[in-house]
């Protein structure tokens, strides 16, 4: 089984005035993240460790930055993109560790929340999702958001399991159902891929 390792990282600067969204929820906090796009952090963070797993590019080969088309935009949007070239390579999330690195708001409190919204965004479990928080002590970044994110992903070859199915199981009423029962799998650990709706934007031209 072909396996694959991604790691990604992001940083932004609190801004007053702007909504706070990490891991794809609205944080109640005086200071929101800039960026061209929601600012999330951690989203950007994850996106880009799967990319890079498949070694595709980075976020910003995707959606630059300078690109009106994302200004404020959904970051679950460039999620998508990334899952999109997951399952066309043909591998699936096994799971996704992460960090974030802030002064504040407190993570510890809303960290299960955030771990349920990006195992929906993935279509994962939410135990295959860590997330972790640190305080930038002595570092000089207590205006700052920090993501790290690794995921480790793994190929699709369902073909190989058909087969020893078949081989070993007599019955072939018994072989159809187990064999459907893979296929409606899919990729997302015991749930077919749903892809999360989202603001419409035209990406034709970028993929």
């Amino acid at each position: 089984m072909s396996m694959r390792i991604g790691y990604g990282w992001d940083s932004h600067a609190f801004e007053a005035g702007l909504p706070l969204k990490i891991g794809g929820i609205t944080i109640d906090h005086p200071e929101g993240l800039a960026g061209h796009s929601d600012g999330d952090v951690l989203l950007h963070a994850i996106t880009d460790a799967l990319l890079g797993a498949l070694a595709v590019g980075d976020i910003g080969s995707f959606f630059p930055p300078g690109d009106p088309r994302w200004k404020n935009a959904d970051s679950a949007i460039f999620l998508n993109l990334a899952l999109e070239e997951l399952q066309t390579a043909g591998y699936r999330i096994v799971n996704v560790d992460t960090t974030l690195v802030l002064a504040a708001p407190k993570i510890g409190p809303i960290s299960g929340d955030m771990r349920q919204r990006v195992a929906e965004l993935l279509d994962i479990l939410p135990t295959a999702v860590g997330i972790k928080a640190k305080t930038p002590e002595g570092m000089g970044l207590n205006h700052v958001a920090q993501a790290h994110a690794v995921v480790l992903l793994e190929a699709i070859d369902d073909t190989d399991g058909i087969s020893l199915l078949e081989a070993e199981i007599d019955d072939p009423k018994t072989v159809e159902k187990v064999v459907s029962e893979l296929v409606g799998e899919g990729r997302g650990g015991g749930k077919s891929r749903r892809m999360v709706p989202l603001p419409e934007f035209d990406t034709e031209d970028i993929t």
